[in-house]
């Protein structure tokens, strides 16, 4: 399928390498207000660059339209793509609240396209296995389940670009834009969430509006409780992996990024032995902890295979935007709860 990119900024890029080395995808065009980096970007990939959304749109040869303008402002070149008969592959967030999700749902349905998400993370070897251990049932009852980022980001992250740190364009603060792929991963393994009660700080940095510092305790329609933290103000020295970790009264599994720190079950199962061999933690860095440049490709190659398998199969993608609009809504809600003093918010 023929690629199209809107924004040429540091998402278009890595989305400029995802479709140059997927398999079913090339590059076609990018589409940047400003004519001078769809120019550059174009080049580099040999794609057509445009400054013109409509014209962008036009082109019949386009089929298939990855967004990543800032959060906040995926929703319009969304709309425009879809409304122009355009596949979608969005960023992440979606969009930063369930009701504008909602909207970009309805145009994709209304247009007979797809519309999917960037959930980059769940595509490695190690989430292949965790999803397959949770759906197996080997946890037994599931008792305790949570997401940890603690990541950092220092003033200058936030200076670099006026939208970065406003509840308008970011949509939030480390938990809309550093942990929403891990509170994804949560809910994939966990399953949906019933209850929130959270608090929220700004705690390290100036002339933001957002959380740095976010901790929510979880109700699981499942029972199970957890934790999940969100913050840019925990500095280290390499970086803290994004962790997820699953307990029941069978078995535990604790994920540092794309690999295992524990990898235990009462009931061992023939595949047991080459996740302990193949997928258990070493000394790595976290991934995008301490600079979101260090994040490669491949997660998003293997997502977008995967949306454009899906579209070839008329099927609809594992990352399709009610799988996103899940995270959204449980984020919003830790937003609700924090600004209520921690009242529990219930998710429906």
């Amino acid at each position: 399928m023929k690629f199209g990119i809107i924004g040429a900024g540091m998402i278009g890029q890595f989305h400029g390498e995802a479709i140059e080395a997927m398999t079913g995808g090339e590059l076609h065009s990018v589409f940047d207000l400003r004519a001078e980096a769809a120019q550059q970007l174009a080049e580099q990939f040999d794609a057509k660059p445009f400054s013109d959304l409509e014209k962008f749109l036009a082109d019949e040869e386009l089929q298939i339209v990855t967004v990543g303008t800032p959060s906040g402002a995926h929703l319009d070149p969304s709309l425009a793509a879809l409304n122009a008969g355009k596949h979608v592959i969005c960023e992440k967030p979606l969009e930063i609240t369930p009701e504008r999700i909602d909207r970009m749902m309805k145009a994709a349905e209304e247009n007979e396209v797809s519309l999917a998400a960037v959930l980059n993370r769940r595509f490695h070897p190690a989430m292949d296995a965790f999803k397959a251990a949770a759906d197996a049932g080997r946890f037994g009852t599931l008792t305790s389940a949570s997401a940890y980022v603690k990541w950092y980001r220092d003033q200058a992250y936030y200076d670099s670009a006026a939208w970065r740190g406003t509840w308008a364009l970011d949509g939030g603060g480390a938990l809309m834009n550093q942990s929403i792929h891990t509170i994804d991963a949560l809910l994939y393994l966990a399953g949906p969430v019933v209850s929130v009660q959270a608090s929220t700080a700004c705690l390290t940095h100036s002339n933001i509006e957002v959380e740095d510092t976010a901790v929510a305790l979880v109700e699981f329609a499942s029972g199970a409780r957890g934790v999940i933290e969100g913050a840019t103000s925990n500095w280290s020295k390499d970086g803290h992996p994004a962790r997820v970790q699953l307990s029941g009264d069978r078995g535990s599994v604790f994920l540092a990024d794309e690999a295992f720190e524990i990898w235990d079950f009462m009931d061992e199962a023939p595949g047991d032995k080459e996740v302990h061999q193949t997928m258990m933690k070493g000394s790595e860095a976290g991934l995008g902890a301490n600079d979101p440049k260090a994040i490669n490709f491949e997660g998003h190659q293997k997502n977008f295979e995967e949306v454009v398998g899906a579209i070839a199969e008329e099927r609809e993608s594992s990352v399709n935007a009610g799988e996103a609009r899940k995270a959204v809504a449980l984020i919003c809600a830790i937003y609700e709860s924090a600004r209520n003093d921690g009242r529990k918010v219930e998710l429906t």
